[in-house]
């Protein structure tokens, strides 16, 4: 069995202020820095066998908290990286109204589609199996490409996938081809205690 999981990035001031981030390199704030390393003690005891991450940075210093405990090496993917939302990237959703009226998300905006950025986290995804066959990988990701991720893995198309929290941690078990379960979704218990335990 292939175990796959999922982490989606620490918290950067554009996730507090409800930005869309999408390809903009935006950094970890100082909370984010915390809740990267809060979740990389969570692997303290814990053995992985790889760790890949989107090169945006709030992902791959993510990911490099977790190296600084697991000792893996991160491979960089660009096909990891967030959707792009073209113009909206660094709007908040009343600065679209106002710029661009309620039907906002009608319009193109040079926005990446859904089946573009399925294109290429499907590939990363396929090579990574293929690469680690029975082994634990860990994935550092976006919330919206993790979204998307999840939907399709599970064939579930339900709203239940939504609000990934930041260094949220998600099992998925591949048993056999195209066979997903989830075992865990959106665990954040690593921020529940201090930092410095």
């Amino acid at each position: 069995m292939t175990t796959i999981a999922f982490i989606r990035h620490g918290e950067t001031d554009w996730n507090t202020e409800k930005r869309a981030q999408g390809c903009k390199d935006i950094p970890l704030n100082d909370n984010g820095k915390d809740q990267a390393e809060r979740l990389a003690k969570r692997f303290s005891d814990e053995r992985w066998d790889a760790i890949y991450a989107s090169p945006l940075l709030r992902a791959y210093k993510t990911a490099e908290a977790i190296s600084g405990i697991t000792g893996l090496n991160v491979i960089a993917d660009e096909r990891l990286r967030e959707i792009s939302f073209g113009e909206t990237e660094g709007t908040t959703e009343v600065e679209r109204v106002e710029r661009w009226g309620e039907n906002w998300m009608e319009l193109d905006l040079g926005r990446e589609t859904n089946e573009e950025a399925d294109l290429r986290w499907k590939a990363a995804l396929q090579d990574i199996i293929q690469k680690h066959r029975d082994e634990k990988v860990l994935i550092v990701s976006h919330g919206a490409l993790l979204v998307r991720i999840f939907k399709e893995l599970l064939q579930d198309d339900t709203d239940r996938w939504y609000g990934l929290n930041n260094t949220s941690f998600s099992v998925f078990n591949l048993k056999a081809e195209n066979d997903w379960s989830c075992e865990l979704f959106n665990c954040q218990k690593h921020l529940e205690t201090s930092a410095t335990k």
